[in-house]
């Protein structure tokens, strides 16, 4: 019985990662082939992550109503606070990709893991093995090598990627605490907050859009093409949505981010592939040397979770054992009545 629940629960956590890195890797080559100049020149990416949440959260909406999912109380300004942070998160994102060079951004986002484990070391007090540093460490230099090309920046570049890394690294964290403390699913979370992004987010995201690349979303000329990739987008974006918040849930902050990275991978061999883009044989040590440092974080996080069960366990065992001791006396010392006589009988040893 509980060999099936740990392979069924194995089985939900592939799931899970199998949804994020696909969902994934198909929403960026969507939007490439939606933004880029070869495409259809949608420039306006804010706005597009609102459509992204206004669409989750539909699903949301329909969901709740249908009864396949139940609605837990979460008070309002931990939801208002929490859609703050991660529109910080995006906006930030924004701004760094085209105020610094595409090399800096990379390297803003492969901070990203160190900033998480310091985060959660001072707000939860976690703390790390030797092993799970290394792998991490070896993750960062391999996409650093397969990606970092050039590297520019700027003052306004450098405090709006500081935004984005700090509030991107609050969310993550965020997700599973919030989780946690309300004892609320991954979905029943994300039902609950992506109105709330959507909302402000289709409000400001044109303005942003507009600061960014000059151009007024409503002039746009909406295309069939243009619609069918921005409903596919937007589509991709449900099953990324939900399936982000269920890896947080089940794992970590820093599991996410190392995976992301897994998703950086795919996206360089499939631009290869679909998009003949060019792949060298730096980008090719690159990858490998991340995939490496993939398998050595999942080993050594599968190491600490069995020095976690042999610590845990030896202490329930004993605490067991000494309330069962206990209960013995009682039933050695104390008299019980004979449920055939109606007297009382005393327990010999």
């Amino acid at each position: 019985m509980e060999g099936e629940k740990k392979s069924s629960a194995a089985v939900s956590d592939v799931g899970a990662w199998a949804m994020n890195v696909i969902s994934s890797v198909g929403i960026i080559m969507a939007n490439k082939q939606l933004m880029s100049s070869n495409g259809y020149a949608f420039k306006f990416a804010t706005t597009l992550t609102g459509f992204h949440f206004a669409v989750t959260a539909i699903v949301g909406i329909i969901s709740n109503a249908t009864g396949l999912s139940t609605s837990k109380h979460v008070p309002f300004w931990e939801l208002l606070w929490f859609s703050v942070v991660a529109n910080m998160s995006i906006t930030g994102m924004n701004l760094s990709l085209m105020l610094n060079s595409v090399g800096f951004y990379q390297i803003s986002k492969l901070s990203m893991i160190p900033v998480v484990c310091v985060m959660e070391w001072i707000l939860h007090s976690k703390k790390y093995s030797k092993e799970v540093k290394l792998s991490v460490v070896i993750v960062v230099i391999g996409v650093g090598v397969c990606t970092v090309t050039d590297v520019k920046v700027n003052a306004k570049g450098f405090m709006c990627a500081c935004v984005a890394v700090i509030s991107t690294s609050l969310q993550q964290i965020s997700i599973g605490s919030l989780q946690k403390k309300y004892s609320i699913g991954s979905f029943e979370l994300l039902s609950k907050t992506t109105p709330i992004q959507a909302g402000s987010l289709l409000v400001l995201g044109p303005l942003i859009d507009y600061y960014l690349s000059g151009n007024l979303i409503f002039d746009y000329n909406f295309g069939p093409g243009a619609i069918m990739f921005i409903l596919l987008s937007c589509s991709l974006a449900v099953f990324c949505n939900v399936s982000q918040y269920l890896c947080i849930g089940r794992f970590s902050a820093v599991s996410f981010q190392v995976l992301g990275h897994m998703k950086t991978v795919c996206v360089l061999v499939l631009g290869w592939v679909l998009f003949d883009s060019e792949l060298t044989f730096k980008n090719i040590m690159g990858m490998m040397v991340a995939v490496v440092g993939m398998v050595v974080y999942s080993w050594a996080m599968e190491l600490e979770k069995q020095v976690h069960a042999k610590t845990t366990i030896p202490h329930a065992k004993n605490s067991l054992t000494e309330e069962e001791f206990r209960l013995l006396e009682r039933m050695e010392s104390a008299p019980a009545k004979d449920p055939e006589s109606g007297g009382t009988k005393v327990f010999e040893s």
